[in-house]
C-alpha cells in the first residue's frame, strides 16, 4: 500500500519523522511520502529511518496556498529543495506563519481564552513550520479542550474572530514554481467539505495549465459524490489520481492507508520528478 500524504513534528504532525517511519512499517505500507507543511525539514531523518525500516519514502512538500481567502493546499512531489524560487516561497510562507501565530493568540488572549504566546512555542518543534494546530495543542495540554477539532471548532476556523491569515502564493504561481523546481504537484482534497473548502474547478483549469500533475481524489473529506467529481475532472483534465490519508498522528483522527495510491501512479509521478530523488532501502 501507498500512502502520498503525511505529516510529522517538522510541521503540524505529532510523531517524529522517525516515529512516523515506525508508524509506516506497523500500517503495513510499503512506501509512504512525508509532506509537511511549507518545509523539507523532515525529510533527513525521514530518509534514513525509511531505508533503516524497508520502506519507500517519497520527499514531498504540503505548500499553502491561497485564492483571495480560499485556502487551497498543494503537494509537491519530489522537488529540488534548495531551487532559490521554492526556498524563497517556502521561507516567506513559515515567516509569516510565525508574525501570524503571535497575533492570533494575543487576540485569543485578550478575549480570556486561557492560552499564551509562550504556550504555543513550547509546542513548535525548533525549526518546525508553526500553525494553528500548535495552538490547538497547546489548548489541549493545558486541559482547556480534548482535541485539536474542538479547539478549531470553538476559536481557530476560518471563520473565527480570532483568524489572521498569512502569506500564501497563489496556486498557479505555486504549481509553476513547483515544475522549476523539478517537482511533481498534485491538488490536495479539492473537494473538501471542512478547514480549506472545495477548490472551484475553473481554478483546477487554472493550474492544470500551468503544469498541475493530479489531484487527490481518494481522502476523508471526500463523500462519494466528491470523489466521482475529481475522478471525472481528472478524467477530462488527463490528470493522475491519488489518495491518501492526511495522517498526523494524534493531531488527526486521519490513520495510515484509510486511502491509498496505486502503484503506477506513483511511478508515473517518480517518472516526472527530477528535483529529487524516491529513497528506497
Amino acid at each position: 500500500m501507498i500512502d502520498l500524504h503525511t505529516h510529522s513534528t517538522a510541521s503540524d504532525g505529532t510523531e517524529t519523522p522517525s516515529e512516523l517511519v515506525a508508524s509506516v512499517v506497523a500500517a503495513g505500507l510499503a512506501a509512504f511520502a512525508l509532506t509537511d507543511h511549507d518545509t523539507t525539514l523532515g525529510w533527513a531523518a525521514a530518509g534514513e529511518a525509511a531505508r533503516a525500516a524497508g520502506v519507500v519514502l517519497v520527499p514531498g512538500i504540503e505548500v499553502s496556498c491561497a485564492r483571495g481567502r480560499r485556502s487551497v493546499h498543494l503537494l509537491a512531489y519530489l522537488p529540488d529543495p534548495e531551487h532559490p524560487e521554492l526556498v524563497s516561497e517556502l521561507r516567506r510562507a513559515r515567516e509569516s506563519r510565525e508574525t501570524r501565530l503571535d497575533v492570533m493568540v494575543e487576540g485569543m488572549a485578550a478575549a480570556g481564552v486561557p492560552v499564551s504566546v509562550e504556550a504555543v512555542r513550547a509546542e513548535v518543534e525548533t525549526g518546525a513550520t508553526p500553525g494553528r494546530p500548535h495552538i490547538a495543542d497547546a489548548l489541549v495540554r493545558s486541559g482547556v479542550v480534548a482535541h485539536r477539532d474542538e479547539a478549531f471548532e470553538r476559536w481557530l476556523g476560518d471563520s473565527s474572530p480570532f483568524y489572521v491569515p498569512h502569506y500564501a502564493p497563489d496556486p498557479v504561481h505555486a504549481v509553476a514554481v513547483v515544475r522549476a523546481a523539478g517537482g511533481v504537484p498534485v491538488l490536495a482534497h479539492p473537494r473538501s467539505r471542512t478547514r480549506t473548502g472545495a477548490v472551484e474547478d475553473g481554478l483546477v483549469e487554472e493550474m492544470a495549465a500551468a503544469g498541475l500533475a493530479g489531484l487527490e481524489a481518494y481522502h476523508r473529506d471526500h463523500d462519494e459524490e466528491a470523489v466521482r467529481h475529481v475522478l471525472a475532472l481528472a478524467d477530462r483534465l488527463g490528470l493522475v489520481v491519488t489518495g491518501s490519508s492526511d495522517y498526523h498522528g494524534a493531531g488527526k483522527h486521519n490513520r495510515l492507508g484509510e486511502h491509498t495510491t496505486d502503484p503506477e501512479v506513483l511511478a508515473a509521478i517518480e517518472e516526472q520528478g527530477s528535483g529529487t530523488a524516491v529513497v528506497r532501502p
